[in-house]
C-alpha cells in the first residue's frame, strides 16, 4: 500500500466516523453537502482519489462546521500536496474524554522513565484508542522531540501492517529520506532503535493484531511506547499491562452529555462502552436502544468492531463463540462451554482462552468467563445467520438439560433420603453457587417451554439446600416459578407442596410476612383438603413465623404448638425437631432467654434420639447449637456460651450459612470480653462482621457486630447484648 492509499484510507474513516457521529446515513450526508453518495462511498472505502478542497469544505459544513472544517481540510491538503503520512500525527478525539483516572495516572507514570513500553488491552469499543490519545496529550511536554500514532490495523483481513510497512512509514515520519531506509525488517528494525534511543518520542502503536507487528517497532531506550490491542499481547517481555474495563456508570452517563433522566438507562443498554455511548450521544431516538434485536443495528460500529475480531478466529472458536448465546447467562464455566460446543473440558478450556486473548470474553474469578451484554448480543445474531434452527434447538435443548440434570444431581445431596457424610457436600454447593444464574434461567426457560414436571423436579431437589443459601439465592423465584408450574400441571398434591415453600421463601428470603401468612395459610386450607397433615404442619409452621416476626408471638406460639402435635402424629420427625427450635427462637422473641434455651436444648436430645435423617439431622444440630449459645450470652452465662460456641461453631463452619456463623462468632466475642479475653474478643467481632457482611442481611445482631468491632474493648464498655 502507498503513502497516497494510506492516507486516503485515513480521511475515509475519519469521514465515516464523523458522519456516524452525527447520525447521518450517506444519503443524508449526500443531501447535507449537495456531494454525490456514491462519491461519498468511494471516499469513506477509500476507492476515489483524494477530494478537491470545495469537495471537503462541502462535507465539513454538512458535518458541523469550523471545528470539523479545519481537521478535513488539513487531512485533504495533507494527503494531495505533501503526501506526508497522515497516520503519525496524534488524531483529534471525537468528543470530551471522560473518567480513566487511574489507567492515565499509570501511563503517566511509565512515561517519566527513560524508556516503557505500556500495553492497553481491552474488548472491541472499550475506548483504548481514546485513552492513548488523552495520555499522549497530557504529557506532551515529556517528548520534546514528538509523539507518533501508527494505526497497525491488525483486525483487518490479512493482519493488517507487517513490521516492515510500519517501520517503513515510522522511519519516514521521523525524517528519514526514502532512499536511506533499510532493505530488510532486521536492519530497518535496528535503523528505527537506533533513532529512537537518540530522542525523546512517544509512539502510540494502535489496533496492534499480535506481538510480531509490535516487537519490531520497540525502542530500546529513550523513548516510550503505548501499544492497544484487543489481544493481552503476553509473548511480550517487560512491558506494563493495562487490562482496560468499561466505564464506570458515572463516566458513562457523563459521557452521553445530554443530562437527561434516562441516560443512566441507555449508557447501560450501551453496555457502558465508549464507542457505543458516542453513537448513542447522537441519535435521535436512543430510547430504541431498549430493542435487543435492533441494539446493535442501531450501533453500527460497534457491531463492526466486534466482526472485525470474530473474523479472525478459526472456525471451531468462531462454532463456540456464537453457541455461547445459548447460555442463559452473561457468566459461565468453561464446563458448560463444553457442553454447548460439544467439545472435552481441555478443548473448550483452549477454545475460551483464544476467545478471552481476542477481548470477545472477560475473565471471571477460577474457571469462569463473562460476555459483555452487547458481544453477547452479537453472538446471538451471528448464532441466527450461521445456523439452521434445528441445530439451534437442539444446542440450547442440550445445555439446559445439562443446568437442570446437575442441579438435580447436586441439589439431592441436601435431602433427607441422601446418606452422605457432611463433607460430601461441598462440590455440590460450590457447584449450586457459582452456575445460580445459569440453573435458574434454565428453569425459566423449561417453563417458558412447558416442561412444568422438569420445573417442579429441580426446585424439589433444591428444597433441602435452600436453607444454607437463604440468604443469598433467588429462592422466592425459584419456589414462584414451581409453584406455578405446579398449578398448570393440575397435580394438587404438588401444588401444595410448593406452595408451601414459596411461603417459607417470602418469609426467611423476602421478609413478607403479610404476604407469607396468606400463603401459608391456603396451603394449609388445601392440605386440609387432601387431608395431608405432614403439610398441614409445614404450613402452620411457616405461618406462625411470620407472625412471630411481626410482633404477633402468642399466635406464633399456638400455631406452632399445632404444627408440632401434627408432626409427631404423622411421624414427621425431621418436621417435629425443627419445630422444636422454631418455639424456641419465638420464646426468644418474647424475652423468655430460659425457656428457649431449653427448646434448643430439647431439640438436640430429640435429633440425637429420633431417627432423622441425615440432611436435617445435621441442618438441626447446627441451628439448635448456635441458638443455645446465643440465649447463654443473652442470660450472660459466659463459661457456657464459650462451651456451646465452642461445640456450634465447627459444625456451622461445615454448615456454610454466613448469618449462623456471624451469630456465633458475635456470642463468643461477647463472652471473652466479659472473661477480660479481648484479644480474641476483638477477633470475634471482626470475623462476625464479615460473615454478616456476606450475607447481605442487616439484623439487630449485624448492626451490633458492626458497633462492637468499631468500639474499645476493654471494661466498662456499655450493654454487652442488646
Amino acid at each position: 500500500m502507498t503513502l497516497t492509499e494510506q492516507t486516503g484510507l485515513e480521511f475515509g474513516r475519519r469521514l465515516r466516523e464523523l458522519r456516524v457521529l452525527a447520525g447521518l446515513t450517506i444519503e443524508g450526508l449526500a443531501e447535507a453537502s449537495g456531494v454525490s453518495a456514491r462519491a461519498i462511498s468511494d471516499m469513506e472505502r477509500g476507492r476515489s482519489r483524494t477530494p478537491q478542497p470545495r469537495t471537503v469544505a462541502a462535507l465539513s459544513a454538512a458535518l458541523g462546521g469550523d471545528t470539523v472544517l479545519g481537521e478535513l481540510a488539513k487531512a485533504g491538503r495533507e494527503t494531495v500536496t505533501t503526501g506526508r503520512p497522515r497516520m503519525c500525527d496524534l488524531p483529534r478525539r471525537s468528543g470530551h474524554f471522560v473518567g480513566r483516572d487511574d489507567e492515565l495516572a499509570a501511563i503517566g507514570k511509565a512515561f517519566e522513565e527513560a524508556a516503557s513500553v505500556t500495553v492497553v488491552h481491552g474488548q472491541p469499543g472499550v475506548g483504548k484508542t481514546g485513552l492513548a490519545i488523552r495520555a499522549a496529550e497530557l504529557h506532551r511536554e515529556l517528548f520534546p522531540d514528538g509523539c507518533f500514532y501508527l494505526d497497525l490495523r491488525g483486525t483487518e483481513p490479512g493482519g493488517g501492517a507487517s513490521a516492515g510497512e510500519a517501520q517503513t512509514v515510522l522511519l519516514r515520519a521521523l525524517g528519514v529520506s526514502s532512499r536511506q531506509i533499510a532493505r530488510g525488517d532486521e536492519e530497518r528494525g535496528g535503523q528505527l532503535r537506533a533513532i529512537l534511543g537518540q530522542r525523546r518520542c512517544l509512539l502510540i502503536l494502535d489496533n496492534a493484531g499480535g506481538e510480531g507487528q509490535v516487537r519490531g517497532l520497540l525502542p530500546g531506550a529513550g523513548s516510550a511506547v503505548v501499544v492497544t490491542s484487543r489481544r493481552v499481547l503476553g509473548g511480550l517481555e517487560a512491558v506494563r499491562r493495562i487490562a482496560l474495563a468499561p466505564l464506570p456508570a458515572p463516566a458513562a452517563v457523563e459521557l452521553l452529555g445530554g443530562g437527561g433522566g434516562n441516560d443512566g438507562e441507555i449508557a447501560r443498554l450501551c453496555g457502558y462502552l465508549p464507542l457505543a455511548l458516542r453513537i448513542a450521544a447522537n441519535l435521535h431516538d436512543p430510547d430504541r436502544l431498549s430493542d435487543a434485536d435492533r441494539r446493535l443495528e442501531m450501533l453500527t460500529p460497534v457491531e463492526a468492531a466486534f466482526a472485525a475480531s470474530y473474523a479472525q478466529l478459526p472456525e471451531t472458536a468462531r462454532t463456540v463463540f456464537r453457541r455461547l448465546a445459548h447460555v442463559p447467562t452473561l457468566s459461565f464455566s468453561a464446563a458448560a462451554a463444553a457442553v454447548v460446543a460439544e467439545l472435552d473440558r481441555y478443548d473448550a478450556e483452549d477454545v475460551l482462552e483464544k476467545l478471552l486473548d481476542r477481548g470477545l470474553l472477560q475473565p471471571e474469578g477460577h474457571d469462569r468467563y463473562r460476555f459483555h451484554d452487547l458481544i453477547r448480543l452479537f453472538a446471538r445474531a451471528r448464532l441466527r445467520a450461521e445456523e439452521p434452527a434445528a441445530v439451534r434447538r437442539r444446542g440450547e435443548k442440550r445445555l439446559i438439560d445439562w443446568y437442570l440434570d446437575t442441579a438435580i444431581a447436586s441439589g439431592r445431596v441436601f435431602e433427607p433420603a441422601y446418606g452422605s457424610a457432611p463433607e460430601q457436600w461441598d462440590p455440590a454447593q460450590a457447584w449450586l453457587q457459582a452456575e445460580v444464574d445459569g440453573w435458574f434461567g434454565a428453569m425459566r426457560r423449561a417453563a417458558a417451554a412447558g416442561e412444568h414436571q422438569r420445573v417442579v423436579d429441580v426446585a424439589e431437589s433444591l428444597h433441602w439446600y435452600s436453607d444454607r443459601t437463604y440468604s443469598v439465592d433467588p429462592w422466592s423465584a425459584v419456589f414462584t416459578l414451581s409453584r406455578e408450574s405446579a398449578e398448570r400441571l393440575a397435580d394438587r398434591r404438588q401444588e401444595v407442596v410448593h406452595r408451601n415453600y414459596q411461603a417459607w421463601a417470602m418469609s426467611f428470603c423476602d421478609g413478607r410476612y403479610p404476604e407469607t401468612v396468606e400463603q401459608a395459610m391456603a396451603a394449609y386450607a388445601m392440605a386440609v383438603e387432601l387431608d395431608d397433615r405432614k403439610e398441614q404442619a409445614a404450613a402452620l409452621i411457616y405461618a406462625a413465623d411470620a407472625y412471630a416476626q411481626m410482633g404477633e408471638r402468642g399466635k406464633a406460639l399456638e400455631l406452632m404448638r399445632r404444627s408440632l402435635e401434627l408432626a409427631d402424629t404423622v411421624g414427621d420427625h425431621d418436621g417435629y425437631v425443627q419445630t422444636l427450635i422454631g418455639i424456641g427462637a419465638t420464646l426468644s422473641g418474647m424475652g423468655r432467654a430460659e425457656e428457649a434455651a431449653e427448646q434448643y436444648r430439647h431439640a438436640l436430645q430429640e435429633a440425637a434420639r429420633r431417627p432423622l435423617a441425615p440432611a436435617p439431622e445435621f441442618a438441626a444440630r447446627v441451628a439448635a447449637s448456635v441458638f443455645l449459645t446465643h440465649e447463654y450470652a443473652r442470660m450472660e452465662r459466659w463459661n457456657e456460651t464459650v462451651d456451646a460456641g465452642r461445640e456450634a461453631l465447627p459444625l456451622a463452619e461445615k454448615f456454610g450459612e454466613p448469618h449462623l456463623l456471624g451469630r456465633t462468632h458475635l456470642a463468643l466475642g461477647l463472652a471473652h470480653r466479659a472473661r477480660g479475653d479481648h484479644a480474641a474478643a476483638r477477633a470475634a467481632f471482626a470475623e462476625a462482621v464479615g460473615q454478616f457482611r456476606r450475607s447481605q442481611v442487616t439484623t439487630e445482631w449485624s448492626a451490633q457486630a458492626e458497633v462492637l468491632h468499631n468500639v474499645p474493648h476493654g471494661p466498662g464498655d456499655g450493654p454487652l447484648f442488646a
